[in-house]
């Protein structure tokens, strides 16, 4: 027996897409600007998000958080991200269900030629907007490294770069760790 679904009116856009988003074959999927994006990171861009990863994992295991790059839903918009990492709060990681932006400590994006544009414009916009309270970019293609916080409804109010790749880069609170650029 065939089971029908409704597709016609009252059916809320978002959550069909989100929705199906989540049941897509594929880890790295995602939705920037009601684009469906697959995310095939090369392994330069790998070995540049394992660097950072790597330099923040005892302060991420002190602060009793988890970094991955778990998704995050964007509410109210047609976007559902999967960073390239995420610090989040261990206790929020418990169940299959989507973080949102504000509820993670830090968000790393690391460029690629095919999306540093959507990370450099498009996700730093969003993340500010959401609440993401630190969002550092490695940008590959520029070999720097900027960190974005105090987010607001316009932007993050507080920029710290592009320093160059080989500068030494400090984390703000609750981290506190000054990060080895070099490498990326």
């Amino acid at each position: 027996m065939t089971t029908a679904h409704n597709y016609g009116e009252g059916i809320d856009p978002e959550h069909a897409l989100k929705y199906a988003i989540q049941h897509h074959s594929g880890d790295r999927t995602e939705i920037v600007e009601g684009v469906i994006t697959n995310v095939t990171p090369n392994w330069a861009h790998e070995r540049a998000a394992k660097r950072v990863r790597r330099q923040i994992e005892a302060r991420v295991d002190e602060l009793g958080c988890v970094e991955g790059s778990g998704n995050l839903d964007l509410p109210g918009s047609s976007n559902w991200y999967v960073p390239d990492i995420a610090v989040v709060p261990e206790e929020l990681t418990y169940n299959d269900e989507a973080l949102v932006p504000d509820q993670t400590l830090l968000i790393v994006e690391v460029t690629s030629k095919s999306n540093a544009e959507t990370d450099r414009v498009v996700k730093r916009k969003r993340y500010a907007e959401y609440g993401a309270p630190l969002y550092l970019l490695v940008d590959r293609l520029e070999e720097s490294v900027t960190v974005f916080a105090e987010p607001g409804r316009l932007g993050y109010t507080k920029v710290d770069g592009p320093h160059p790749f080989g500068t030494p880069v400090r984390l703000p609170e609750p981290f506190g760790i000054e990060l080895d650029t070099s490498g990326l």
